[in-house]
């Protein structure tokens, strides 16, 4: 949970129709080496010291008991059924739009869910994705990457300002993301 993530999820919460914004915790990216993550709870833990404070910001852990690995289009799905007098939708990076043709059941998601996407650098928006259902949100495009911030830290190197103040503290006190 870096501070890029935190200010994408606050700035879509406050600038755009969304409410609110859900955190969900994936144990399972399938794009994404299991390996590479840490511990479930330890990654909930860190969002929920992340967002302490922010009404606006939820964390979640509805993949936990879903089959693995995680595919957003049967989670989206069982948010609806869990949480029937909510509306979701999906955030993603301008990078994820441009591959969202690779996703399990995209069409689905583009039929059935709005998608916001913010700015990512060297995104564009692809020309071959019905445009009807993704809002696309002028936001401060933040370079900052968890794979950078797992390998600053088995490195010794600082990751002060990169995280929350919260989450700095509590992976300086832990073995978290070191070798």
């Amino acid at each position: 949970m870096h501070t890029g993530h935190m200010i994408i999820a606050n700035h879509m919460a406050t600038r755009t129709e969304l409410d609110q914004v859900w955190l969900v915790v994936s144990p399972h990216n399938p794009l994404k080496l299991k390996k590479s993550l840490a511990n479930d709870y330890d990654r909930l833990h860190l969002v929920e010291l992340a967002i302490k404070g922010n009404p606006v910001l939820r964390s979640s852990n509805i993949e936990f008991s879903l089959p693995q690995p995680s595919y957003t289009v049967d989670t989206l799905a069982y948010m609806v059924d869990k949480y029937p007098d909510h509306e979701f939708a999906l955030i993603m990076g301008g990078d994820n739009l441009a591959s969202l043709h690779k996703w399990k059941n995209y069409e689905v998601i583009l039929e059935n869910y709005g998608i916001y996407v913010y700015s990512r650098p060297g995104s564009e928006t692809p020309s071959h994705i019905n445009m009807d259902k993704i809002h696309v949100a002028e936001a401060p495009m933040i370079h900052i990457s968890a794979s950078y911030i797992r390998r600053s830290i088995r490195k010794g190197y600082s990751v002060r300002y990169l995280v929350p103040e919260s989450v700095h503290h509590y992976l300086e006190n832990s073995a978290m993301y070191r070798d």
